[in-house]
């Protein structure tokens, strides 16, 4: 299942293991773990909506297999309340060569940040609160893979 949302935590070494076991046709596999900021941040909660989003981290992995020569793939993202510290998203893309695999996890990331549909909600260690949007700079980066 090479896309999953879930509210429990994930081990990134089982993860690795399970993408690339029996496969001798791997020859880099890259990964991403995305974190919870902390400083100001006391939590962050991450909302969507059950088949549809799944339905759209898949269409934005499929894209990133009609790109690069992936032999395999993994999207992780995590919902829920989550702590300072805490996983929140794990991508994975094995390939024969180094570079297909770094390209298609820099896609990803650079996708699910802006097109993902997940709302995610920060909680201030002074008790404040807001909906967090894509910025700019993530939105050019998505759009640096845009074909003309």
């Amino acid at each position: 299942m090479p896309v999953r949302i879930q509210a429990e935590d994930f081990d990134i070494a089982a993860e690795i293991a399970a993408l690339s076991a029996g496969r001798d046709d791997i020859g880099a596999l890259v990964t991403f773990t995305g974190l919870v900021r902390g400083g100001e941040t006391a939590s962050l909660t991450l909302e969507h909506y059950p088949g549809m989003t799944e339905k759209a981290l898949s269409a934005i992995e499929a894209e990133a297999l009609t790109r690069w020569p992936l032999k395999a793939s993994l999207i992780i993202h995590r919902v829920g309340t989550l702590a300072p510290g805490a996983q929140i998203v794990l991508v994975a893309t094995a390939s024969e060569s180094r570079h297909a695999a770094f390209e298609a996890a820099s896609f990803l990331m650079d996708y699910l940040k802006t097109d993902a549909p997940f709302w995610k909600r920060e909680d201030r260690s002074d008790g404040a609160s807001h909906w967090l949007d894509a910025r700019e700079t993530d939105t050019a980066s998505r759009d640096r893979w845009k074909k003309p």
